[in-house]
């Protein structure tokens, strides 16, 4: 009933569009439709969202929806691994960032010296730096006045010593509870008052974040308040990003102070009271990280009801990628197997540890054990989204509730303030010194540049892209902009790739990714659109042609067994393509788009399922082979080993440390997950059949009501 009323709604606002406006409607080359007009006429009559805020009506508005390019991860020098990286851009300089400015970033020594830029602007961002030490780290940096601010540990964050930092780093760990201790205040909060030195830093941010907000007909740019929910316990990955509807927020982030360590749901409990029943207008989203640093933690069963119901309203979406791995599937090709899956790809950006002490290499030396690889046997399973998807759909056979019913969005995760920093040929780290120049392949190998948050919204506001993360009709990628659709529905038209109307068409047939739908009672199988355009590129950055679409489908059968099954649909996996070993100039052709309807015949309608698309580009040279080449030393070479010595070499008459390059020959032979090539991808949401949560649960999603503790 919910999916019919809002394909009325689209096509409703199509018929209003036509009428209202005079000039023609132009057919877009992703198989949407654009209105035309010259004016910021008011559409708010026709919007499938609800307007929160004030602001002007945009004139580009499109009811069949345009993909919004973003990132919901990024970090500026009021988060405290950033601050100590010797990264002084703050909040507004990470937004200048994500909209094409330069900004300034520390060298490997410290020094101010290198310029970035993105190379293509974002349509939104948000800065979201760590809750739990805004207080400590502006009490620590902003006014030498204050007491707490020449306290030893005060005076060590703000060292340019290199080793003087990384203790400094150990000490903020420590305090909040990232270890295997309790979270514990500074001792520079006893000397001066953290909490007015965090509603200073908070006041910063919501400052940035409306400054650098578009609120004119243009809507070139959207930003959204936000900060980062840092639980980590023994280093498992719990964090979270909290993202904000408008301006209206509450008086101070909720933290793992307010919270304890490993207590998640604490924290949907605590946005509950003071965010949508605080009576100021509040409304929230929680984001989970990469789930492949969680030790099997950020997926577990629910404990309550309430837990399970929490996690469906409060957090729709995931991030699927960022900078320090995928967290999709994974297989091993060493092993020749995988987890939980057969699936060949799924060996594409993942690390060898299943926790944050994954960063810990210094100078190409691991200084942790926690660091070490973890057999394919004791990788948690659900430290791929993927197995909590399947998860999902056993635990919904058994209790009649589906906690794991998320979608997808990738982000980077950049600690210098690099909102968007994810090309692979433009990658100038995430980590400040820590991973400038030479340091990027010598400690931080087997990270990535991330990925873009890709939502499909009618126009580049807070609502309508707050509405399409809420409503998952959303898709990550790996950081290039393919142009990725995706419609289920019994009722698909099966040449609906040839009409010109096929997204409207599409959404009145069906429902897009994100969508549910039930077929227990019919008599034919669902049916999938799936529509993918290469990335276009830029002047001197062209895209790389696409490989092949798959579709991605998740069953449980009666025993309560889940199932997973990969179907190439569309393109050739053996088109020939590769890569110049010597340039990295692609080699071969692909495709510039691909779209079919796929039935699904082995379909049985007792048996819930899901089904998400992933898009696979021809292979490309990994950032690190772009680098390393840049070098002077080339990882396709037979001579790689002698060229990287003598660049070392080089590198140390300069001052660097030993070995500086001697991880581009690195061997893929003998690793399970790393190539000097790879394949950059999107993946979208999931579509759900048959599988929705239990009507208590649902009601307490539509409704903003939680259901009461067992």
């Amino acid at each position: 009933m919910q999916n019919s009323a809002h394909a009325y709604l689209i096509i409703l606002s199509i018929l209003i569009a036509a009428l209202t406006l005079p000039l023609p409607i132009q057919a877009q080359a992703d198989g949407g439709l654009a209105i035309a007009t010259n004016d910021a006429t008011d559409t708010s009559a026709a919007m499938p969202f609800e307007r929160t805020e004030e602001r002007e009506p945009c004139t580009d508005h499109d009811p069949l929806k345009r993909p919004m390019f973003g990132d919901l991860h990024v970090h500026s020098s009021f988060s405290f691994d950033s601050y100590i990286s010797s990264q002084r851009n703050e909040p507004t300089d990470a937004y200048r960032y994500a909209k094409g400015e330069a900004i300034t970033l520390p060298d490997v020594n410290g020094e101010q010296l290198i310029e970035a830029r993105i190379q293509r602007p974002l349509d939104f961002t948000s800065v979201t730096d760590h809750a739990e030490y805004l207080g400590p780290i502006n009490m620590c940096t902003k006014d030498s006045s204050k007491l707490g601010y020449w306290w030893p540990h005060c005076m060590m964050t703000r060292a340019s010593h290199f080793w003087t930092q990384m203790l400094a780093a150990s000490w903020w760990t420590n305090l909040g509870g990232i270890g295997t201790t309790e979270v514990t205040e500074s001792f520079a909060c006893t000397l001066s008052d953290c909490n007015e030195a965090a509603l200073s830093a908070w006041g910063e941010i919501q400052r940035a974040t409306e400054e650098h907000y578009d609120r004119s007909s243009d809507c070139t740019f959207t930003t959204f308040v936000g900060y980062e929910y840092t639980d980590a316990p023994n280093a498992f990955n719990m964090h979270r990003n909290v993202i904000f509807r408008n301006e209206r927020v509450p008086e101070l982030p909720i933290s793992t102070y307010d919270t304890g360590k490993y207590n998640f749901p604490i924290l949907w409990e605590l946005l509950q009271e003071r965010c949508l029943d605080a009576g100021i207008g509040c409304d929230v989203l929680a984001i989970p990280h990469n789930s492949n640093l969680s030790g099997g933690l950020m997926f577990r069963d629910p404990q309550t009801p309430r837990e399970a119901a929490d996690r469906l309203k409060f957090e729709p979406v995931i991030e699927l990628v960022q900078h320090k791995g995928a967290s999709e599937c994974r297989f091993d090709r060493l092993e020749g197997r995988g987890l939980l899956t057969a699936d060949e790809a799924c060996d594409f950006e993942q690390v060898v540890a299943d926790n944050l002490s994954m960063l810990g290499t210094v100078h190409g030396e691991m200084m942790t054990e926690q660091a070490a690889a973890v057999p394919l046997d004791e990788y948690h399973p659900r430290n791929m989204a993927r197995n909590a998807l399947k998860a999902g759909l056993e635990l919904g056979q058994e209790t009649g509730t589906n906690p794991f019913q998320f979608g997808f969005i990738a982000s980077t995760d950049t600690h210098s303030a690099t909102a968007g920093g994810a090309e692979e040929d433009n990658y100038v780290g995430h980590l400040g010194r820590r991973d400038a120049e030479y340091a990027n392949v010598q400690d931080h190998f087997f990270s990535n540049p991330g990925g873009h948050a890709v939502v499909w919204a009618e126009e580049n506001s807070r609502d309508a892209i707050f509405e399409g993360m809420r409503n998952k009709e959303t898709y990550a990628t790996s950081g290039t902009r393919p142009i990725v659709r995706f419609f289920g529905g019994t009722d698909l038209d099966l040449d609906l790739c040839g009409d010109p109307d096929m997204i409207s068409k599409a959404y009145s047939q069906g429902v897009p990714m994100g969508g549910a739908f039930g077929n227990a009672a019919l008599d034919r199988p669902p049916r999938f659109l799936v529509s993918a355009l290469k990335d276009a590129g830029i002047d001197g950055h062209p895209g790389t042609d696409l490989q092949r679409v798959q579709i991605i489908k998740g069953w449980v059968d009666a025993s309560g067994e889940s199932h997973e099954k990969v179907i190439d649909v569309a393109g050739d996996a053996n088109n020939g393509a590769s890569v110049d070993p010597n340039t990295c100039a692609p080699t071969g052709g692909g495709a510039g788009a691909l779209c079919t309807v796929w039935q699904d015949d082995e379909y049985d309608a007792t048996q819930p399922s899901f089904y998400y698309v992933r898009v696979l580009e021809n292979p490309t040279c990994r950032w690190t082979t772009l680098q390393c080449q840049a070098a002077g030393v080339n990882p396709f070479s037979a001579s790689c080993e002698q060229r990287a010595l003598q660049a070392s070499i080089e590198a140390e008459d300069n001052g660097a440390p030993s070995g500086v390059w001697k991880n581009c020959c690195i061997n893929p032979v003998t690793e399970p997950f790393y190539t000097p090539t790879i394949q950059e991808r999107a993946w979208t949401s999931s579509i759900w059949v048959n599988a929705m949560s239990s009507e208590p649960a649902q009601q307490a999603m539509r409704s903003g009501v939680v259901l009461a503790n067992d």
